[in-house]
Formats: structure tokens, sequence, C-alpha cells
């Protein structure tokens, strides 16, 4: 089976005003789905990958064949990370977190407010393209990674992520990256970031 864009779970303008309805259609139906059909070229090249999931293929990027190694690298990182992305977000989000998630934040950076602040600070920074994660790693860690690159690629499960590449934010927010990160926070789907904690602690 190919690998393909799943549907979003909700409207294209539902994350206004935070996130645009035009951004919204331009990274889901374009950019999204040219990593989808990158991919499942490469595979194609090689269809014994073709048993394996996405995220399987980044947690074995070494065994990939060479020659399509760094499309699956880069195209297969762009179709799991933004796969999660459109699932952890969600119209009328955001707010405080809760269940058990709320309590390991506060267990592990002090606060919300100091998470936020950490998060926030490590994506802005993230030089050129790139993603702010929140990691499980016996406790929860703040990391960033270039390009497409995903925390499955280093042996940890990506319990949530910001994109800072400029498709993300630039229709709206232009070289504000800042200002966008700010306003991520209110589409936060704390349900499906719980279910995503939970999986990762596994």
């Amino acid at each position: 089976m190919a690998h393909e864009v799943p549907a979003l779970p909700y409207d294209y303008a539902a994350l206004e005003p935070h996130i645009d309805e035009q951004t919204m259609h331009l990274h889901h139906d374009k950019h999204h789905q040219a990593y989808v059909n990158n991919l499942n070229a490469a595979i194609e090249k090689h269809p014994d990958l073709a048993k394996h999931s996405a995220e399987d293929l980044l947690r074995n990027i070494n065994s990939v064949p060479e020659d399509v190694r760094t499309t699956v690298r880069n195209n297969g990182g762009g179709h799991v990370n933004h796969s999660m992305f459109w699932a952890i977000m969600k119209p009328k989000g955001g707010g405080e977190p809760s269940g058990p998630i709320a309590d390991q934040i506060k267990k592990d950076f002090g606060s919300f407010e100091d998470f936020k602040k950490q998060f926030n600070d490590a994506a802005a920074k993230q030089f050129g393209s790139g993603w702010g994660w929140l990691i499980w790693d016996g406790k929860l860690k703040v990391i960033t990674t270039a390009n497409q690159d995903s925390p499955l690629m280093q042996g940890h499960f990506p319990i949530l992520g910001n994109d800072v590449w400029e498709h993300a934010y630039y229709l709206k927010y232009q070289n504000r990256r800042p200002d966008y990160l700010a306003a991520w926070w209110n589409t936060v789907n704390w349900d499906e970031v719980n279910k995503r904690f939970a999986q990762a602690k596994k």
C-alpha cells in the first residue's frame, strides 16, 4: 500500500485566527502531498520497503538502501512529522494541559509557562528549517531537529512538535517566527498529546 496524506481532522479554516486557512491548504495539500509523492516514488525503486511503516523506515534509516536513503529521510520524515502535526492541533484547542502530561510538565519544567518559554526559545533559535519537539527520555526534554528529521531517528518518540519551516507560518506571520510560536499554543490538542505521551512511555 502506498503512503497517503491523512485527511485533516477539522476544516481548513478551523484554526483561524492562529493559523490561516490559506496556509493550511498549502501546507496540507501541497507540501505534505509532495513528501508523500516523493516517499512513494523512492519506495517503488525498492519494493521490499513497502512492507514497513514510514515510522519504521525512519527508526531504521541506516538500513534503507543508500540510493534512496536521503529521499526517505527527508520525505518520510516530512510525512510522519506532518501526520503528527495535524493530529495534535484542534479548533478551540490550547489552554493549560491536563492529565498525565500536565503533571509531568510540572515535574520536569517547574510550570507550564516555564516549559512553553523553553520550547518557544529552542524553536525560535532553530536555524533555518526544522522542528521543535517534546520527547520522553526518562523525563520530558525539549529538542530541535533540522529539516524534516524526526526524533524517531534518534530512538525517541515525539510527543508534541511544532513546524518552524517558513511554509508553516510565512503567509500570516512573515519573518515573525516568535509570534507564530506564541499563537500556536492556542491550537494544541492536549487529549492527543496525552495519548502520545502514554505511547512514548511504552
